[in-house]
């Protein structure tokens, strides 16, 4: 954090001067690491089982906190006979379905209630179409309703007791039961003492009266099991009470200022703005039957008419009504995953023949680059906007593969247009961070010469095309010509205001007037909202986004500074810091509570809760949508109002997180058979090659561990940082960081130069010899890792080969994000070869390896 995001790290170093106490986990010795109380280095690629030891700790000496997880968790939920373990099915869950790479969540479902997938379906399909549907949906709702699905599972069985071996409580505990010390310095390399360390801390510094924090950042998610390195933090956090209250929670850093921004209104091909899921072919075929299949029957996202129907409002204005379904098919659906990785393999393929890229470096950023720039050769056109001339723009000039002679420039066809983009200073707009907080920037100086805004691009491109479509009367442009599309604009450029964009995001009603909250939203087309979740951000017509008022004229929380959706609650599921009477859980966590002479909610914070209803409200048996919400249901967006443990539906690949090996591993898995993620998403490409695992034969070949990383001095894949003088000298060449110990193994100096191979490519690298970086005991031998800094290319003043180059497109199932923080590599002293001989070279440790197109592609 104090690498990558030094500006937020002030708030751990003012907390540390409180007392805080900083823990470091981490590969590498960092900035973050220096200024920590506690550094432990770990294998890349292994946290689950660091984290599940935690659990498996918290749970047999019993640091839990009860009241808390009785009642504000799944724990006590019963789940049926039919559910299996993977400590039952070495490695796999019930449901597995081995032909297709899918689970069926019906083996995951509760025992008791009501058991239908969502509010309106009640009929049970058959198997074919419930496979059909599980292939499209794993493709595509991994990330939909902010929580990966809409199960409602109402009134299931419970035993308050935790005693009885099928409530969750007890699964859970069977489940972590081997992951203990031992197995953690097996698995991490992480001795009992250090990991006895941390376990203390944490559950010393958590109940009633503490909190503690876990921050994490792309480390944790660019792993084939990503999203389940946050479902274990997500557990114990749960276990210690630490979600809703202040002072704890999980907080994702991101890239940069806007990237919750960016999922929130997303550029992600699965969602609609505020986590809708895109529909898909299978089961949304009108308004009605998408809503039937994706809403659910008890809380907040038992309204999704209302977000939907008022988010195709804001898009379509008077051409959607009622009778047309509000335009709903002019939606486009989903057949199945359209991620950024298979729109490559489509360009390599000649399916997708045109690219828009807006601040992306795919050809540096993206992993293995060098099938991101074959894809980018193969397409007719290609836009690039960007603040400097970066690699995705000139690859047909100088990439790699020109050197290596895979490719001539005389042969690329694609058409490049590049247009110069503008700074976040040169425009207005919202950035929204890590803590959902949308703050304005404001325009300081007009872009320079042709730069411009991304929004007058997208505005004047689309005001444009309307243009050349106005006469037609193809039912295939209506959804473009009735597109809402009257953003004022001022100034010599004509510049769109962003203020009236945002108004509309916020939402109005049928007389235009600004809405404040999304409990107004109505699914009869009387307003209109672009994004539920931000509701409320120009209550009043004023920008709420813009407020800076100094932190000592406002309370702690500071809720004049900014604006945070929902609501501009800061802390999100808040009920859960008041026990289930109402009541702080101690003074000094105080957040909000139930003020019993005002009938309501109050306290620092904006409840994030119902605002008039009693702890003691209980709803009646048929009770749907909010009136279902207990006084004692703290997590409001959940099916059943419960904090999940146990996640019975939207995670794809288990209910509870399980230690799989990376896809290119040196070791095999020493707690299941199953040896990877079995719902890993393989790109099979022909320049996709695989490497053996583990105990296979080749495996030696790539006997070392890699990771990525960024540095203070650049940002992301350099497009801006290498350009700039000042950060270029800071960091002037791309290094490899390896031990003292490895340089000895493997003839590296300090300052020279190494090459790095897997079996995508080659690549070379200044060595940095440095004890930040050491090796650890793992499964009984010495493991060495090798750090990599992504952010070099062949532009800019500081140039160099890219990491990415390096990585394999295997995927997270559920977000379809790349595995770059632990990939088998090797290591060896000079430059790499020059001209075709990289490819020989590459060609000879897969041969070595005995690399074929099946390699690394068996379950």
């Amino acid at each position: 954090m104090a690498e990558c995001h030094p500006v937020g790290f002030q708030w751990v170093m003012e907390a540390k001067a409180r007392g805080a106490k900083v823990i470091h986990v981490d590969p590498r010795f960092t900035r973050t690491s220096a200024v920590a109380d506690l550094h432990v280095p770990l294998r890349a690629g292994s946290d689950i089982v660091f984290l599940g030891a935690i659990i498996n700790y918290v749970l047999a000496n019993e640091k839990y906190f009860r009241e808390y997880v009785v009642n504000y968790t799944n724990a006590p939920t019963i789940l049926t006979e039919d559910f299996a373990d993977t400590e039952d099915l070495d490695g796999l869950f019930s449901g597995f379905d081995a032909e297709h790479r899918s689970y069926d969540r019906e083996a995951w479902r509760y025992q008791g209630g009501d058991m239908s997938a969502a509010a309106g379906r009640r009929d049970r399909p058959s198997a074919e179409d419930r496979r059909k549907h599980r292939e499209v949906r794993a493709a595509a709702r991994g990330e939909a309703h902010g929580a990966g699905g809409a199960p409602a599972h109402s009134d299931p069985d419970r035993d308050e007791t935790l005693t009885s071996p099928r409530c969750v409580f007890q699964v859970l505990k069977r489940h972590f039961s081997r992951y203990t010390p031992e197995m953690v310095q097996q698995v991490c390399g992480v001795p009992p003492d250090a990991f006895a360390e941390v376990c203390e801390a944490l559950t010393e510094n958590s109940g009633p009266d503490r909190t503690t924090a876990f921050v994490y950042s792309v480390g944790w998610t660019q792993h084939t099991v990503g999203v389940q390195y946050i479902r274990t933090a997500a557990i114990l956090q749960l276990l210690l009470g630490n979600i809703g209250r202040p002072g704890g929670g999980i907080l994702a850093l991101r890239g940069h200022a806007s990237i919750q921004g960016s999922t929130d209104i997303p550029t992600l091909f699965d969602l609609l703005p505020g986590y809708l899921p895109m529909p898909h072919v299978h089961g949304n075929e009108d308004l009605a039957t998408y809503l039937d299949a994706e809403s659910m029957d008890k809380g907040f996202w038992a309204n999704m008419s209302t977000y939907m129907v008022s988010l195709l409002k804001a898009w379509w204005g008077e051409a959607a009504s009622k009778d047309n379904d509000f335009c709903y098919d002019y939606l486009p659906r989903l057949t199945g995953s359209h991620s950024t990785y298979e729109t490559v393999v489509a360009q390599i393929d000649g399916k997708c023949q045109g690219y828009f890229l807006f601040g992306e470096n795919p050809a540096v950023g993206s992993a293995n680059g060098r099938m991101q720039r074959m894809g980018l050769a193969n397409l007719d056109w290609l836009v690039v906007r960007d603040l400097a001339m970066i690699e995705s723009a000139t690859f047909w000039q100088n990439a790699p593969e020109i050197e290596t002679q895979e490719m001539r420039t005389e042969d690329i066809g694609t058409e490049v247009f590049f247009l110069p983009a503008a700074a976040h200073t040169e425009k207005n707009g919202s950035f929204t961070n890590t803590q959902r907080m949308l703050q304005w920037h404001h325009e300081a100086v007009e872009p320079p010469g042709d730069a411009r805004s991304d929004l007058w691009f997208a505005y004047h491109l689309g005001r444009r095309i309307r243009a050349k479509l106005a006469s037609s009367t193809d039912t295939m442009d209506r959804p473009v010509l009735d597109l809402t599309w009257d953003y004022p604009v001022t100034g010599p450029l004509a510049e769109p205001s962003a203020d009236a964009v945002l108004a509309e995001i916020n939402g109005w009603d049928a007389q235009r007037r600004p809405l404040s909250s999304y409990a107004q939203l109505k699914d009869d087309g009387s307003t209109a909202c672009g994004c539920w979740i931000y509701c409320g951000v120009r209550a009043d017509g004023v920008n709420q986004a813009a407020r800076r008022k100094p932190g000592r004229e406002q309370s702690w929380v500071a809720p004049e500074w900014g604006w945070a959706w929902p609501l501009n609650r800061r802390i999100l599921y808040n009920r859960a810091s008041a026990d289930p009477d109402g009541k702080p859980w101690s003074e000094r966590k105080a957040l909000v509570w139930w003020d019993e002479d005002a009938g309501k909610w109050t306290g620092h914070d904006v409840a994030d809760f119902v605002a008039d209803r009693p702890p003691s409200f209980r709803p009646a048996d048929d009770a749907t949508g909010v009136a279902a919400i207990s006084g004692i249901d703290p997590f409001i967006l959940q099916a059943d109002g419960k904090a999940w443990l146990f996640a019975p539906a939207g995670v794809l690949d288990g209910p509870l997180p399980t230690h799989y090996e990376p896809q290119e591993s040196p070791f095999t898995n020493p707690l299941y058979g199953q040896q990877r993620n079995p719902l890993r998403e393989i790109i099979r490409h022909r320049q996709n090659p695989l490497q053996p695992v583990g105990d296979e034969p080749g495996a030696d070949v790539f006997p070392y561990v890699t990771t990525t990383y960024r540095l203070t001095e650049h940002h992301t894949a350099g497009g801006m940082s290498r350009n700039l003088p000042y950060l270029a000298e800071l960091q002037p060449e791309f290094f490899c960081e390896v031990s003292p110990e490895l340089a000895a193994e493997r003839g590296l100096t300090n300052a020279g130069w190494a090459t790095i191979i897997t079996a995508r490519t080659a690549i070379e690298a200044r060595v940095l010899v440095t004890e930040r970086i050491r090796p650890i005991e793992v499964q009984g031998r010495r493991l060495h890792q090798i750090g990599l800094p992504y952010h070099w290319g062949a532009n800019g003043l500081s140039t160099g080969d890219s990491a990415n180059d390096l990585a394999h497109l295997s995927l997270d199932p559920n977000v379809h994000i790349q595995e770059v923080k632990a990939m088998a590599c090797d290591i060896r002293p000079g430059r790499r070869p020059r001209g075709p001989a990289v490819r020989e070279l590459v060609r000879e440790y897969a041969r070595r390896a005995g690399i074929t197109d099946d390699t690394g592609t068996a379950l």
